[in-house]
């Protein structure tokens, strides 16, 4: 831990060298005067509710703000990535990131951490990444060195999701997930309009495959009969599959077809009556010739 050099919220192991010891030390000045502006100006706690309820106000935000995941036969929702970050950024003074600490034998070791600067509260999760994307056709390792970031990134941001959510007040937390609920609700107004609706189920086709039969399957109803409440639970529903928080089976699993017993019967029944068929109009021509 202490030869990191900081590359925007990720981070590497570096060789001891002059030059490290020298970020290292900047670091260290950096941590000790984040905490000394956090004392010196402590958080207004009423005007950072105010500040995360009028960002929770933003359509934009809210679309992306919560994820559905199905638990115990039901789905709950819960604030995605992107909230928790909005959140860390207007409750402020909290230092938040996902640092690597070593890669080697195609993994990642890595840590995810949130830090109240005033409270000294300080969530951390470390874990291992494997370099391999999952696929319905199975898994294959990952060599490119974009690939391995993105996929470290990823599994990255949903702990550091967890680790916000660990120093942010449960209750300011709940009030931003409700405020999302209504700036989308109110988006869609009580009867959404096709053209929304459309663009649901052109975004479950496109990136993961789902036809409308699967979705109105899911829902219980017709598209053509959905309000703000189904929207909004299928936008939780996207945001958790897009994050790959969620699987497509986990809300839209593949029915499996059973096998007709009477199948080869019947095959055999209409391939018989199309050979009387065919015998009966080879007689009849046979007839016609002179």
């Amino acid at each position: 831990m202490d030869n990191m050099v900081s590359v925007g919220q990720q981070t590497a192991v570096a060789p001891k060298t002059s030059q490290t010891e020298m970020m290292v030390n900047r670091q260290t000045q950096e941590v000790q005067g984040a905490i000394f502006m956090a004392k010196k100006f402590p958080r207004d706690e009423y005007e950072a509710i105010e500040k995360i309820r009028r960002s929770c106000q933003r359509a934009t935000l809210a679309e992306q703000a919560i994820y559905s995941y199905p638990r115990g036969g039901q789905n709950v929702s819960g604030p995605s990535v992107r909230l928790a970050e909005s959140l860390a950024q207007n409750w402020g003074n909290i230092d938040y990131g996902i640092i690597e600490l070593e890669q080697k034998d195609g993994k990642s070791e890595m840590m995810a951490y949130a830090w109240d600067l005033e409270t000294n509260t300080r969530v951390t999760k470390i874990f291992g990444v494997e370099h391999k994307r999952d696929t319905r056709n199975g898994s294959y390792a990952l060599t490119d060195s974009r690939d391995i970031y993105e996929a470290t990134a990823n599994f990255g941001a949903r702990r550091m999701r967890a680790c916000i959510l660990g120093v942010i007040p449960g209750d300011v937390v709940d009030m931003a997930v409700n405020e999302c609920k209504e700036t989308q609700k109110k988006s869609y107004g009580e009867l959404p309009s096709q053209e929304k609706i459309n663009k649901i189920e052109k975004l479950f086709k496109k990136d993961f495959g789902v036809t409308k039969e699967q979705i109105e399957k899911y829902a219980g109803r017709n598209m053509g009969d959905f309000g703000a409440d189904e929207c909004t639970d299928l936008w939780g529903v996207y945001t958790a599959l897009k994050n790959g928080q969620a699987k497509v089976e986990d809300y839209f699993p593949v029915e499996k077809e059973v096998p007709d017993p009477f199948a080869d019967s019947r095959q055999a029944q209409i391939a018989k009556e199309a050979s009387e068929v065919f015998d009966n109009v080879i007689n009849e021509w046979e007839l016609l010739q002179p």
